[in-house]
């Protein structure tokens, strides 16, 4: 008889009078990593002389567990705030002459969006988005990006694993696709630490990804690869002290008076997923949020969107809106969600369609889906 995993809600300080259904966009830190980071708040201001001077040798330490978690070489590893700053990061790297292209497709997250807009405009170069169907298979997405690259394209930027989305990119194929073409690979991979295993191994020439999502680390924590070649180019975006270090990772180290406690504690997160044998628990929290996202879309008279690689801990489920709400109607919604129903959940829209994304964690359990079930009909 097989054994199927208990929730851990203990494990967590979440409120248990609510639904915690997305996980995906803001974490939510395990009760021991809390406290690791509140013991070394408390010993920044006891003395804030000796701990910054204890910095350096506590983040080496910290980067070297997260790096060996994503199994990339540590050498081309630094820390970052989020992905967002990791994609800017790179985006400030890349040559993007005049009349260039930067290419993104029509899942790109809104921030990274913007940045690569910045960026266009500071180069006088323009933005391309190419539309990638949501049912599009991994050779159809190759075929789609490839017919949208050229000669004058600057940078590819694509996701790993979609926000708007949940869907799985083909990473290691397209990065060879950029890399025969002698294009940039810049790769959004916010939501891949603990959904893929090594997300960062799939040659992209920069890759960066949340650890405070499936990890479960404390926020402002996410990784930044940089394949060798644009190692000494590549610079953060604060200028420090640290500005003429010549090794990558200690470049990106030393931000002035930032809060490090952060990146030094979001190891302990990992040694939580070690225990609750997160490799066989990702497998059941697929299984159940597959069943929890068709309960909820029967109860709402909608579908579970057929993405063709949904990602391992989410899913959508379409809404009966008529049209995409604007963002502030999308937030009073949301609002209403958490006000009335108690549920805590995000909304995303892709084309014409809008979607209720679902996540997992290990703390969820299949109540948590039917009760959403039962709730959500009444403010539809």
């Amino acid at each position: 008889m097989v054994t199927v995993l208990s929730p851990r809600p203990d494990l967590w300080t979440l409120d248990p009078d609510l639904l915690h259904l997305n996980h995906g966009s803001y974490g939510a830190v395990p009760r021991r990593t809390q406290e690791l980071l509140a013991a070394l708040r408390a010993e920044t201001e006891a003395n804030p002389m000796r701990w910054f001077r204890s910095v350096a040798e506590r983040l080496t330490a910290g980067r070297l567990e997260l790096a060996s978690f994503l199994r990339t070489d540590p050498a081309g590893f630094a820390l970052v705030s989020n992905a967002s700053a990791g994609v800017t990061a790179a985006l400030a790297t890349v040559p993007i002459p005049p009349g260039s292209r930067i290419v993104l497709t029509n899942h790109a997250y809104g921030a990274v969006r913007y940045a690569a807009e910045r960026f266009a405009r500071a180069n006088q170069a323009e933005v391309v988005m190419v539309d990638v169907p949501l049912e599009a298979d991994d050779d159809s997405v190759l075929a789609t990006l490839e017919a949208a690259l050229d000669d004058r394209t600057a940078a590819l930027v694509v996701d790993q694993i979609s926000s708007a989305t949940a869907m799985v990119f083909p990473i290691r194929r397209i990065a060879d696709l950029c890399r025969s073409r002698g294009i940039p690979s810049i790769v959004d991979g916010a939501h891949a630490p603990a959904l893929l295993d090594a997300p960062a191994e799939d040659g992209a020439d920069f890759w960066t990804g949340n650890f405070h999502k499936w990890p479960a680390a404390p926020r402002a924590t996410a990784g930044f690869v940089v394949a060798e070649k644009w190692r000494t180019a590549t610079l953060p975006l604060i200028v420090s002290w640290s500005e003429h270090d010549e090794r990558l990772p200690e470049r990106f180290d030393q931000q002035g008076t930032a809060d490090y406690a952060p990146w030094i504690a979001a190891p302990e997160s990992l040694r939580v997923l070690a225990e609750l044998e997160w490799p066989r628990r990702r497998s059941e929290l697929s299984a159940m949020i597959d069943e929890g996202a068709r309960v909820v879309a029967k109860a709402v008279g909608t579908s579970v969107a057929e993405v063709a690689h949904p990602a391992a801990t989410m899913r959508l489920v379409e809404l009966p809106f008529d049209g995409i709400p604007s963002p502030e109607a999308g937030e009073a919604f949301k609002t209403k969600v958490s006000r009335d129903l108690k549920a805590e959940i995000t909304l995303t829209a892709f084309d014409t369609r809008v979607f209720v994304r679902l996540s997992a964690h290990a703390y969820n359990s299949p109540q948590d889906y039917r009760r959403l079930a039962e709730l959500l009909p009444t403010l539809l």
